[in-house]
């Protein structure tokens, strides 16, 4: 198959300010993953007096709303790129829509009562998931445009992670600080949800502002591409994707793993803190000590996959971080401040599980690019952040099974009551095994992701 000559991206080094920007939108993709999955199943069951079952659904179908808009928008992207050049336009309108949903989500009162609170919930939240998804799927598939480098790429998304990581603590900690900072519950979760829904979606709107820089680098040759136009075309797009692309299917399958096991243990932290550590404020340590040493061991992770490549200090994260999970078991004989120490090395373990795939999926696209012809960046985002979407729900399902199972006690706001032994037990087991279980799964699906910076940074032929 003949390959025609691509713009050239490989050879330029991306500004501060691009890097920058494009980092700053991880105030958004942090906010929306932190606060909802640490706090909202947590808002349900003991603020509105849902059932821990009833919870779990609530969430998870939300985001089955996300799986299934998610390849759709990434193809629209792809249409809006060709037509427009430039994917600014999705973005923007998530940026402007996602604070108004965001804050209803955490605006329904106790006094509804559990059915009418949850149906009130589950509305906004399918928005608010909505929204997000309109500026997530194109931000994801920037960097394979930014950029065509091996090592450009890792220090791209590598600050990107430095202003995730740093948006975890502030909406991890800060998050229950304003709900605390309340007059009563419903007051402190209105504020928490109006207040942070502002953050997330300014982060958004200056991350747009990347969409044209890349736009400018893609446009000088640009190949006329083919973009599914029905839904039906667009949903097979992406399964054209995955077949052909053996590196992707081994990717996304490590990345959903990994996304099911730490979207358990974020959404265990709260009950954790409440009925382990015996302190609903502990939540804040908790992210204290997962966020400190993320942010000061991305910049190493970046440096180790410069040394043995991405797909190796992609597995010692892994490793790490099964180590660390595995370890909080303990806590179930003899709960103590010590687990703050094994949520620290946790910590510098997930910089590298943030920062490393989301430098490998560009590389996959570009890979794309070179054996099947023009690539389609959005199409691949959308079912990647489908994927991620798919993990996190699960893992906040995973956990409402949890305490559905084993007897958890449901509570609305001001009732105080004690959980029987076997729940607190699996909430310790939902934030150690279950995570270092699929942990280990996710090793194994890695081993079937086989490329190396040569076959990214090989030159591209054309043949006559």
């Amino acid at each position: 198959m003949s390959t025609e000559a691509r713009p050239e991206r490989a050879s330029v080094r991306l500004s501060a300010r691009t890097v920058a920007l494009y980092a700053i939108g991880s105030l958004g993709t942090g906010g929306y993953a932190t606060l909802p999955g640490l706090v909202l199943t947590y808002f349900l069951t003991d603020n509105l007096g849902v059932a821990a079952l009833a919870a779990g659904l609530i969430v998870t179908a939300a985001k089955v709303w996300d799986v299934l808009i998610d390849p759709l928008i990434g193809a629209a992207s792809d249409r809006q790129l060709a037509r427009t050049g430039s994917r600014r336009g999705f973005m923007v309108t998530g940026g402007l829509a996602l604070p108004a949903f965001f804050a209803l989500t955490f605006a329904v009162p106790p006094s509804w009562g559990p059915v009418a609170g949850a149906i009130c919930v589950l509305l906004a939240f399918l928005a608010t998931a909505t929204a997000f998804s309109l500026f997530q799927v194109p931000y994801v598939a920037l960097p394979a445009e930014l950029t065509g480098s091996y090592d450009e790429r890792t220090r791209l998304l590598g600050w990107r992670v430095v202003v995730l990581t740093a948006a975890i603590l502030l909406f991890g900690a800060g998050g229950p600080a304003l709900r605390n900072a309340g007059d009563d519950p419903v007051t402190g979760y209105l504020l928490m949800g109006i207040a942070s829904g502002i953050v997330i979606g300014v982060g958004m709107l200056i991350a747009s502002r990347t969409a044209a820089a890349a736009a400018r680098r893609m446009s000088s040759g640009r190949e006329a591409e083919t973009i599914p136009s029905t839904w039906r075309d667009q949903y097979m797009s992406g399964f054209r994707a995955l077949g052909r692309s053996q590196p992707f299917r081994a990717l996304l399958g490590t990345f959903v793993l990994q996304a099911l096991a730490t979207g358990t243990m974020l959404a265990g932290a709260q009950y954790v803190a409440t009925w382990v550590l015996r302190s609903e404020d502990a939540v804040t340590f908790v992210f204290v000590a997962l966020v400190g040493p993320a942010l000061l061991a991305t910049p190493g992770w970046t440096l180790i996959a410069r040394r043995l490549g991405k797909e190796r200090a992609f597995a010692g994260a892994s490793v790490l971080f099964t180590i660390a999970a595995a370890s909080l078991v303990l806590a179930v004989w003899a709960p103590g401040p010590w687990i703050y120490a094994s949520v620290a090395v946790a910590g510098i373990a997930y910089a590298g599980l943030q920062s490393l795939p989301m430098a490998m999926l560009p590389d996959v696209i570009t890979h794309d690019e070179r054996t099947s012809g023009t690539g389609q960046a959005g199409t691949f985002t959308g079912i990647w952040t489908a994927g991620e979407t798919i993990g996190f729900a699960l893992g906040a399902t995973a956990v409402s099974l949890t305490l559905a199972a084993t007897g958890y006690v449901s509570t609305v706001a001001g009732e105080t009551v004690d959980q029987p032994d076997a729940a607190i037990a699996g909430i310790v087991l939902s934030f150690s095994v279950l995570p270092a279980l699929l942990m280990i799964a996710s090793l194994l699906t890695l081993r079937g992701y086989r490329l190396r910076r040569d076959d990214i940074e090989a030159p591209m032929t054309s043949d006559a």
